[in-house]
């Protein structure tokens, strides 16, 4: 079975059990419940989500000799054994920590200490690390110093390192804090460096807008469909050759360059070239019993995509398989808890797992009712089972 290299930011979440709205308040006292210890970003959430789902994954992060770092090596063991062993561990540094706050009735809340992540360099991606693996994912370089410094030249580095093994290369974004360095890179430049190499790319809307159209930053959830299709166009033009856009409740925008630029996508590429290519879809989101809190829920998303990949599916599956992980995963508080297996995740889509289309792409867009997939205007496919309304 392929095998994955997840690397870049992982950090201790600490995530307190909160069970009414609240204001945050300063000088106030608000009482909570018991906290949730677990792993974050990027390694631990689409690496270790990709590993529940019964894909061979390497975990690849940096983490300091402190206790935090000793929590992060404890969970991922508990997992699996060695699933701890890609970690690098810098003597004095201090591990990443995040306190998550789950308001009811609010989007999150990050107190985020980026820590060892800051010193994750292309060094530590070397070809024997690499060697036997298919796909390199890497995540949150905007929390990571080293990946923006200099315009982004280690972490075009690392993508070139991974494209000379022959490894198909992902990446996953983070909006960073606007007034820290992360915030004030230029980050059009980084995008022109790396982008050509990359051949997944699946950003949420905002993380999007942040460097492409700072002037929408804000209102990703809100954009219009012809917006969300230019951001696709936009990154399949710099050379990705699959482009998506993470759209919260509203589910998940792909688009696809050629089948000639499909084929040179990794030793990972879609099985079906021809079928991926050309494609412009927008996968709704799935009925879920209790929204607990939408932490790692991108990164699930994007691990469910690139194992449904990995695996031979074609995009139509990918993309229903992809939000089914990240509608298992928003209904605990962590990152991991709610995640099922490849098996029993197929089982709930087997069962008709009820999508929901809030709102409905505009008229130009067309719907399958058997799928209750959208199809855009850009899409090449022919399906005469279309209609114009999902029911």
């Amino acid at each position: 079975m392929k095998r994955a290299v997840v690397a870049g930011h992982i950090c201790l979440d600490i995530i307190p059990d909160i069970d009414h709205p609240f204001a945050l308040t300063p000088g106030r006292l608000f009482e909570v419940g018991a906290p949730t210890l677990a792993t974050g970003g990027a390694v631990s959430n689409t690496g270790m989500a990709m590993h529940i789902l019964g894909q061979p994954v390497t975990l690849m992060g940096k983490i300091g000799d402190d206790d935090f770092g000793r929590v992060i090596l404890r969970v991922l063991a508990g997992y699996g054994p060695g699933l701890e062993q890609g970690m690098i561990v810098t003597p004095g540094a201090v591990s990443s920590y995040t306190l998550v706050v789950n308001i009811p009735g609010q989007d999150r809340i990050f107190l985020h200490c980026p820590g060892a992540n800051h010193e994750f360099a292309a060094g530590d991606i070397t070809p024997d690390r690499l060697a036997g693996a298919t796909l390199f994912h890497l995540g949150y370089p905007p929390i990571m110093a080293r990946m923006y410094a200099d315009g982004g030249g280690e972490l075009e580095q690392i993508f070139r390192t991974a494209r000379a093994a022959g490894l198909t290369t992902s990446m996953d974004m983070v909006v960073p804090d606007p007034n820290g360095p992360g915030g004030r890179a230029d980050w059009t430049a980084v995008f022109a460096r790396v982008l050509p190499l990359l051949d997944i790319f699946l950003p949420s809307a905002d993380e999007l807008l942040y460097v492409l159209d700072r002037d929408k930053f804000g209102r990703g959830d809100e954009l219009a469909a012809a917006d969300i299709s230019r951001l696709g166009e936009r990154l399949l033009a710099a050379g990705v050759a699959v482009a998506g856009v993470k759209l919260g409740s509203r589910g998940l925008y792909v688009r696809t360059a050629s089948a000639a630029r499909l084929e040179h996508a990794g030793l990972a590429r879609p099985a079906d070239a021809a079928g991926w290519a050309d494609r412009e879809l927008w996968f709704p989101v799935y009925e879920i019993a209790r929204f607990a809190g939408a932490t790692g829920a991108g990164d699930a998303t994007i691990a469910g995509f690139l194992t449904a990949m990995m695996r031979g599916k074609s995009l139509e599956d990918a993309g229903r398989f992809a939000n089914a992980v990240g509608a298992c995963n928003v209904q605990t508080p962590d990152a991991l808890s709610g995640l099922k297996s490849w098996e029993e995740t197929w089982r709930l889509l087997d069962a008709g797992w009820r999508q929901i289309q809030r709102p409905a792409p505009p008229p130009d867009w067309r719907c399958d009712s058997a799928t209750n997939l959208w199809y855009g205007p850009s899409d090449r496919a022919e399906n005469p089972g279309r209609r114009p309304i999902c029911l």
